[in-house]
């Protein structure tokens, strides 16, 4: 029998002692026991939600009511409302967008959902203009004709913008139409803070509908993920997510005023102009050279600060004249909520009031996702969108839902008057076709990883409801931290999308840790 080699043996233990790290490591933090860590779990995988949720646990301002518009659109992100009233919502991780049905019958949801249009990369930001949706992917941004009348697709798909990074941590892209034509569009850094090698990163941009002129518009914008033009200045502001790792409390996230060729101070500042501890300080404590000091003198501050780790995403200032006289021209902005703090903050949507001197009020609008325990999750809002009667509808890509709230108490009948019933616009979904071989394989994947001592305390369920076995194959690609990216490859990501699909099915859709071997 042949003996491995002293470079083999190395190899092994080093891939042993490797493995048992990163074990210790997620049991540490399941445990609690790592500082500065407390993740909402139940987003590995999704979660979901339903009436009885909803009416027990989220709140809204007075004056307002809550419909559960749908609870099955999974990784829900940005919207766009249609002029018909139908509502478009983003699934990057399902690289497609769907239309949800306004609710022409009166009971609150949505009078059925579909697909628009599938087989993107990593879709985001949605824009409506002219006959054309524009869709932002993570690589670039694509229009294809669309008819408002009955919310179809009339014509191919087309890129006008290309070439858009999307390695790292802030892959996303935003669109936004602007009062003045060009159409915006924002881009995350790479990493949690790093001098960037791409200039585009970490800023907001601008291009012809036409895909023309395309230029940087301002930087020093760490992830600002939301933006929206005031309808009382015409004013654009931007949310922004602080850097993480500085303790619970520090750095602000940020609500900027965004103007052309501002630099808005990431990664060399936060907040008001502190100079960050990793690029903005030296060893002695001192701010570093000249240069970064005039740097850092001449950046932007933000107009408001949110707490810490809130991760302020979708903002959007209320137009409709059917809001409330106390919340015209104020904005809603969604805060995600917290992962690197010990005790989860955020969870909820806030409205944003400007009183006369320019200062900005902020107070809860809708709130209920996190537990009064600051431990249990039960959604985590994305965006916002309005239509012209004054719905306003809320993604949510935790639970995978939406939700409308509407003007008015919620003992009022709701405003939309029934018309006749449609049936709901989905097809039925095919049976799943299990390769038992593949499936096979991934017994053995997810057994040598040890999935199953993370999976005890965060069970994996509803999956064939949640996903295609193409789109949980596609899921590992780009995991939900701190899930980790194992790279796999093609063979084994079908065989573990076999094997997860399989075991459901044999175990009726409960819980699948109770069906592992």
């Amino acid at each position: 029998m042949r003996t491995p080699s002293k470079k083999a043996l190395t190899f092994y233990r080093v891939v042993a002692f490797t493995a048992i790290g990163v074990i210790l490591l997620i049991t540490a933090v399941l445990a609690g026991l790592v500082p500065g860590i407390n993740v909402p779990w139940g987003q590995l995988l999704g979660a979901s939600t339903d009436e009885e949720t909803v009416e027990r646990h989220l709140q809204l301002a007075p004056g307002y009511r809550l419909h559960l518009f749908s609870d099955d659109v999974p990784n829900a992100r940005f919207m766009a409302v249609t002029r018909r009233g139908d509502l478009l919502v983003s699934q990057p991780k399902l690289g497609q967008v769907s239309l949800l049905l306004t609710d022409r019958n009166g009971d609150g949801e949505t009078d059925g959902q579909r697909v628009l249009i599938d087989g993107l990369q990593r879709p985001h930001g949605l824009v409506l203009f002219e006959d054309w949706l524009y869709i932002a992917e993570s690589n670039g941004v694509g229009r294809v004709p669309f008819d408002h009348s009955d919310g179809r697709i009339a014509g191919s798909y087309q890129k006008v913008v290309t070439g858009l990074a999307d390695t790292g941590n802030h892959w996303t892209k935003t669109l936004g139409m602007g009062p003045d034509g060009w159409m915006y569009l924002s881009s995350g850094s790479t990493c949690n803070v790093c001098i960037e090698e791409d200039a585009q990163r970490a800023t907001i941009m601008r291009f012809r509908p036409d895909g023309s002129h395309f230029q940087i518009y301002a930087t020093g914008l760490r992830n600002s993920v939301g933006f929206d033009w005031s309808p009382k200045d015409g004013a654009l502001y931007a949310t922004d997510n602080g850097r993480d790792w500085l303790g619970n409390d520090f750095p602000p996230c940020e609500l900027n005023r965004i103007e052309q060729g501002n630099f808005y101070g990431w990664p060399f500042a936060n907040g008001n102009r502190i100079p960050d501890p990793d690029f903005g300080v030296g060893k002695d404590g001192k701010i570093m050279d000249g240069e970064v000091q005039q740097t850092i003198a001449s950046s932007v501050p933000p107009v408001f600060e949110f707490r810490a780790h809130n991760a302020p995403l979708g903002m959007h200032f209320l137009r409709s004249p059917e809001q409330p006289d106390s919340y015209h021209e104020a904005a809603l902005v969604a805060l995600h909520g917290s992962w690197n703090r010990d005790v989860k903050d955020g969870y909820k949507v806030v409205a944003l009031h400007w009183r006369e001197d320019g200062s900005i009020h902020s107070e809860d609008f809708m709130w209920g996702f996190l537990g009064e325990d600051k431990t249990t999750v039960y959604g985590r809002p994305v965006d916002i969108a309005e239509d012209v009667r004054g719905n306003i509808y809320i993604s949510d890509d935790y639970a995978g839902a939406v939700y409308r709230v509407q003007p008015g108490e919620a003992h009022q009948n709701d405003r939309d008057a029934p018309v006749a019933n449609r049936p709901p616009i989905s097809a039925p979904k095919k049976p799943l076709a299990i390769d038992g071989g593949a499936a096979r394989q991934g017994a053995q994947i997810y057994e040598r990883r040890n999935c199953v001592r993370c999976h005890q305390q965060i069970p994996l369920r509803d999956l064939s409801r949640k996903y295609t076995l193409k789109q949980l194959a596609d899921y590992f690609d780009t995991p939900t931290p701190p899930m980790p990216n194992y790279a796999f490859s093609d063979s084994q990501k079908r065989a573990l999308a076999h094997f997860l699909m399989e075991r459901e099915i044999q175990g009726g859709g409960r819980q699948l840790e109770n069906f592992l071997p």
